[in-house]
This record gives C-alpha cells, structure tokens and sequence, in this order.
C-alpha cells in the first residue's frame, strides 16, 4: 500500500482547491464556529475529548439542519493507549409494539412515533466523565453564547434549511425554526433562547436534567400531547454502552467500526471482499476501480440491510459476516464485465454531522451526532429547543425481521464514526457523515488513500458514488462521462435524478497522523473546515 507524501501536494486532480490542515492540534468538522469552540478548548487546556465535546455541542445549535440536543451518538477514540468506542443510540419506548404501526407500509420518518429516546447527552456525560480534563460546564459555553445571542447562519445549512422546512413545518413546536414563519437565509442572524436554558441545565447537572428531571417530564409530556408511549421510564432506563470496535484487517492497516446496531459492518465487509480482488492495480478513478468497488459494496449492503439490528435480535454473528472464507465467496461473485444486482448472502447463523479531533500528547477522537432526517423527527419539545431525532425511522416493519419495530430495541443506526490503525497504533480517525452513504464512503476513503495515496484533503475532494437502496448506482456530478458510460455498458443502473450535491454524497472529515503532526482534511460539500495550532 501507498505511503502518503506530507509535504504540500504540487498538483490537484480535483475541483476543490482546498489544502491540508497540518498541525499538533486539530478539529474538523462540518460548521467553522463548531470547529473555533473545539480549537477553544485545545487551547484553554483541553485534551482531545474536550475539543470533541465544545465541537458537537455547539453544532447542536449552529447546524440544526442535521443534529439537535435530541439527536444520538457514536464515537471511537484512541485514548493514547487503546481504542475505545461508544454507543449512545436510544431504544424505542418500552411499551410500543408492531401493532403500534399497523396498516403502514413503512416506519413513519416524521412525529413522536418516528423517535427514540435521545442518546447525545448520555454521551457528553460518559466521554466528558472518563475522558476529559476541562469542567463539563465549560464545554457548553460556546453554544449557550450563539443560542442566545445568536449566530448567522452560514450557506450550506441555510439552503438545507429551506429544503427541509416543508415537510417539517406542521409538526409540534417546529415554528421556532421558522423566524416569522421563513426559513433563514444565508447570513441572517439566527437565535434560539430556549436552548441556551437548556443547554445549561443539562450543564448544571450533568445530564440528570434531561433523562431524569424538568426537561425529561417536558419530553413525555409532548409525547402524552401526541398520544405516543414514551414514559419517564424509557428515559431513566437509558445508558450509553462502552463497546469494543470491530475491525477489518486491509492490507497492513485496520480499519475499525461500532458494532450492530450501527451499519458500520458493511464497511467492514465490503473491504473484506475487496482485499480478494486488488483494486488498486486500476487507476483511481476509472471504470475498472469504480466498478470493482461498486460491486463488493452492493454485496456488502445487501447482507447489512438483511442482518444488522439490534445485537440482541440479531440472527447471524458479527463474526460469521466477517469470516474471510464467507466474504471470499462473495468476491467470487464479482465479474469484471457484469454488473449484477444481489441478494443478501447465508453466513453461518449466530442529516448528521461527523466531527473529529485530536491533540499533541496522541489522543484522537471519531465522534458523529444525528437526527437521522435533517430536522429528525420534526418535533421540538416547547420551551425546551429539544428537536427529536426520528431513528425509529430504521426499524423495518417486516414481521420476525431481526430489525422488526418494537418496545425497548435499538434500530439499524446510518451513523458511524471510524478509525484506522497501523500495527495496534492510530492512523486515521474520520467519518464521512450522510445516511446510507457512510458505510460506503468510509469504505472510500480507505481506498483513495491506503490503496491509491491520497492526502485526506484531495480523498474528501475527490468525486463519490454511492449504491442505492434498490442497488441503482449514483455518481457525482463531475464524473468522466467515459466512465459513466463505461459502467453503463457493463450493466450499472445509472441514477439520473436531481444530483443532491449538498446531502446525496455525504461530507467526509480527516485527521491522519503523521511524524509528530497531525495532517487534515475537511470536506467542500459543507460550509466546515478543519483547524489546528
């Protein structure tokens, strides 16, 4: 595999003009005043956790469009010894059952019944709790100034903003996202006081406030109001579980996911098969490569949408998926000159935001937050600024599927943070944030950089494709047309709708680890940066 060349890259393949961010400190993620409160605490003596933290909770306000106080979390983090990882997902209400959705056809994406319980806040208070050095109160410092004095909105989010407010207008509480009934436009200053009160009571108790106190009784009380089942029960019952990643040996590095109930499996698998078949003996973006991977991902996908779910429920072992023989038998599927469209494999039974950082003594932190829908569920909490995520959204309502609807279980979660190391040491914490595209970009950026060399920067610029739930194949705007009719001509069902640059291909934030500095890259598609001193 390729080793990256540190110095400044003396020619660009790629549109974006953007440079790698090299220092000994440095955060990356999708909002520059959420990147600025994590640089904050870098330099007011915060560790990693700490820069992490100040980040995601100021994006909770800062970009509403895709995360919230109500949203869930998962995080891996090198700890400067070993890796650790985090799932603060939430279960659905302990008393709702299949019969809660009869008659639909799907899970609902909008109102209570689209919601779990929230993990965000569990989270802040484990990694805070076991991991950072800065008082929990000070990380909510930044986000309680632009909740209550306000921020101006930047560009990206304002176009999502406006995209998002008709389908969410009519749920409960959302007119306070709309200033005078508009979404705001780029530029305008934006305030939100009831978030701030919030954000510092959960401050001022360390999250009791939120799963056991006056904003806890404020959220079953919406529910009651809606005529949903969440009981202040389902939110005292609820944990942030430390987990043990998983991991994928690629070649001489490794890379490492959450476990189920997050997709980040597929990613997994898809660079099990892969590592069979030699993409890089291709060039980067032809016909070959892109096929190549397409096709491994669609076999990783069709087994992730069949089996991943709440671990409890699941029917087929982690460890079955990745058995080296299991995914050599998928490569064996993949033809050169076909495209094919496949089914779930039989193994032996058993919008969000993604933020990264790191610091000078080797701690580095994955970390994604996510309402799952842009806005999640739609509905905000009054008085609160709690807007609900809507991951019950990810049940199926499939009878006896392992991700079957129902009271207490974790959903299939899109959101995943990743991390690579090389011989039991860190190499790369990212993420590339965007739904169903996650799994897939991860699984990209691995290649562009460990296969073809990439610096983070020009792997986050490069072009993206992404597979569809019904295995179309969508290829981003600026594709060779070569290549796409190259692909066409081996049987690829081409998406040739609205190209959706802003949320289809995700937005992708890196931070590799170098001789003694930290070398960054931050994705074009959203209004963020990456930042270091």
């Amino acid at each position: 595999m390729h080793s990256l060349d540190y110095g400044f890259p003396s020619g660009f393949p790629y549109d974006s003009r953007r440079m790698p961010v090299m220092a000994r400190n440095v955060v990356a993620s999708s909002q520059p005043l959420a990147v600025q409160a994590g640089i904050r605490a870098l330099r007011e003596g915060g560790n990693a956790v700490d820069a992490a933290l100040a980040t995601a909770i100021t994006l909770t306000v800062v970009e509403p469009t895709s995360n919230g106080i109500g949203s869930d979390v998962f995080a891996i983090l090198w700890d400067g010894t070993e890796l650790h990882g985090l799932n603060a997902s939430g279960r659905m209400a302990a008393a709702v059952t299949p019969e809660d959705f009869a008659g639909l056809g799907e899970m609902p994406l909008f109102g209570w019944p689209a919601t779990t319980v929230p993990g965000a806040v569990s989270a802040w208070v484990a990694l805070s709790e076991r991991f950072g050095r800065l008082p929990f109160g000070r990380l909510f410092e930044d986000a309680i100034e632009y909740a209550r004095g306000g921020f101006a909105v930047s560009p990206i989010t304002a176009r999502a903003w406006a995209a998002a407010s008709p389908e969410f207008r009519e749920q409960e509480g959302f007119h306070h996202f709309l200033p005078g009934g508009k979404s705001p436009a780029p530029g305008q200053w934006f305030r939100f006081p009831d978030q701030a009160a919030t954000l510092e009571a959960i401050a001022g108790t360390r999250g009791e406030a939120f799963y056991r106190g006056e904003l806890a009784a404020e959220m079953v009380a919406s529910s009651k109001r809606n005529g949903w089942k969440l009981e202040m029960s389902d939110l005292t019952d609820h944990r942030a579980d430390w987990v043990r990643p998983i991991q994928q040996q690629y070649g001489d590095i490794a890379l490492h996911e959450i476990p189920p109930n997050g997709q980040g499996l597929a990613a997994l698998m898809m660079l099990g098969i892969i590592r069979h078949l030699d993409v890089g003996r291709f060039a980067p973006d032809s016909a070959d490569s892109v096929h190549l991977q397409v096709e491994a991902m669609k076999l990783a996908l069709s087994d992730a949408w069949q089996y991943i779910a709440d671990p409890d429920a699941m029917t087929v072992s982690v460890e079955s998926l990745l058995d080296d023989g299991y995914l050599a038998s998928r490569a064996a599927l993949i033809s050169m000159e076909v495209a094919r469209f496949p089914d779930h494999g039989f193994p032996d039974r058993g919008g969000t935001v993604y933020l990264t950082a790191a610091d000078q003594d080797g701690m580095m932190v994955s970390m994604i937050q996510s309402n799952y829908f842009g806005f999640g569920s739609g509905v905000v909490v009054e008085g609160t600024g709690i807007s609900m995520q809507n991951r019950g959204a990810g049940f199926n309502l499939v009878p006896g599927h392992p991700n079957e609807a129902g009271g207490g279980k974790r959903p299939f979660h899109t959101i995943i943070p990743g991390f690579v190391t090389r011989d039991g040491r860190p190499e790369m914490s990212f993420g590339v944030m965007g739904g169903s595209m996650q799994a897939q970009g991860h699984a990209q950026m691995v290649i562009r950089i460990f296969n073809y060399g990439q610096n983070p920067q020009t792997a986050s610029d490069a072009r993206r494709w992404r597979v569809l739930e019904d295995l179309q194949l969508h290829l981003e705007e600026g594709f060779d047309p070569e290549v796409a009719e190259e692909l066409r001509r081996r049987g690829h069902r081409l998406y040739d709708g609205s190209p959706d640059e802003e949320t289809g291909f995700g937005g992708a934030q890196l931070i590799y680890r170098a001789d003694g500095v930290y070398v960054a890259g931050s994705d074009h598609r959203k209004d963020g940066m990456a930042a270091g001193f």
